[in-house]
């Protein structure tokens, strides 16, 4: 059902669950997902998988719902043809399919509006290096477009994800404030920094004192390097949202996934325990390794 309280009041209750990779879910229900807008193409061909996917993560218990507007960009749009306008209307379109999935159920659920790097508009793997050539306020021009018409839509929150560096960082923090939503922000990392090289400290260090932000953490990364965050996102005082990769290794060259999944949802336990009040999966974690961390979440370790 729709929410009846804010997200970071539930947060302050207790931990939440996420939902998991949504490209991966929409590839296991036969969508084709080719193509510089990845999943973003179905909200104007076939909003019914989009539809499905959300379903599938609220059957397996996920109570946070991302939008599927992470490659979604006016420019991206505008390559396929479609007027500022139908863009706009497609922005929307990706908040009110969350929305009416999440009203399948009579737990509250609350949508997250995706807006993603500036790397996934250029669909060259960039958002997994940063550091573009752009300034910070030539970051701001690009965001803040598309951060407006998610916000137009009434979302829960926006989901600042998978961010590369501390410039994009300042960027989409800057795009949002004054759109009268709250935020979480969520690097890629590795290693204990940002994809970029800065120290995830420093970069967490970003959202303290920062009352718009309600969340903040990591995605798009391997559980490793999502569960060493964890701690340092916790000492700047805010809630931890952390949802990492299935582990597994892409390989451009190859075209495939190589290598084993390392995600096991009983390590739910400890991040929360670690701080974490969302948690979830990115890609390739799909409903039945969600259905799994819920129970862990909720269960074990308390």
């Amino acid at each position: 059902m729709r929410p009846a309280r804010p997200l970071a009041e539930a947060l302050a209750e207790g931990p939440v669950v996420l939902d998991g990779g949504l490209s991966n879910q929409l590839a296991d229900q036969g969508a084709d997902l080719s193509g510089e807008l990845w999943s973003a193409r179905l909200l104007a061909d076939a909003p019914e998988q989009v539809a499905a996917a959300h379903a599938a993560y609220v059957r397996a218990g996920a109570r946070v719902l991302i939008t599927a507007s992470y490659q979604a960009t006016f420019e991206g749009f505008a390559r396929r043809g479609a007027s500022r306008a139908e863009a706009a209307a497609l922005f929307a379109r990706s908040v009110r399919l969350a929305r009416a999935a999440g009203e399948g159920t009579a737990d509250e659920v609350w949508v997250a509006a995706s807006a993603g790097p500036y790397g996934a508009m250029l669909a060259d793997g960039s958002e997994y290096r940063g550091r573009y050539g752009l300034t910070v306020r030539e970051l701001t021009r690009f965001h803040r477009p598309r951060i407006e018409a998610l916000a137009a839509a009434s979302p829960d929150v926006l989901a600042l994800e998978t961010v590369p560096d501390t410039d994009e960082a300042e960027a989409l923090l800057a795009a949002a404030r004054g759109s009268g939503v709250p935020v979480w922000l969520s690097y890629t990392a590795a290693g204990g920094r940002t994809r970029a090289g800065q120290p995830l400290a420093d970069a967490f260090a970003l959202a303290e004192g920062d009352a718009q932000v309600v969340a903040v953490g990591v995605n798009c990364c391997t559980p490793q390097d999502a569960e060493a965050a964890v701690p340092l996102a916790a000492a700047t005082g805010k809630p931890v949202v952390v949802y990492p990769n299935s582990g597994e290794r892409w390989d451009a060259r190859a075209g495939g996934y190589r290598g084993p999944a390392a995600f096991d949802p009983s390590r739910a336990a400890a991040w929360r325990d670690a701080g974490a009040r969302l948690a979830g999966g990115c890609c390739r974690v799909g409903p039945g390794a969600i259905a799994a961390l819920a129970a862990a979440l909720h269960g074990g370790g308390a």
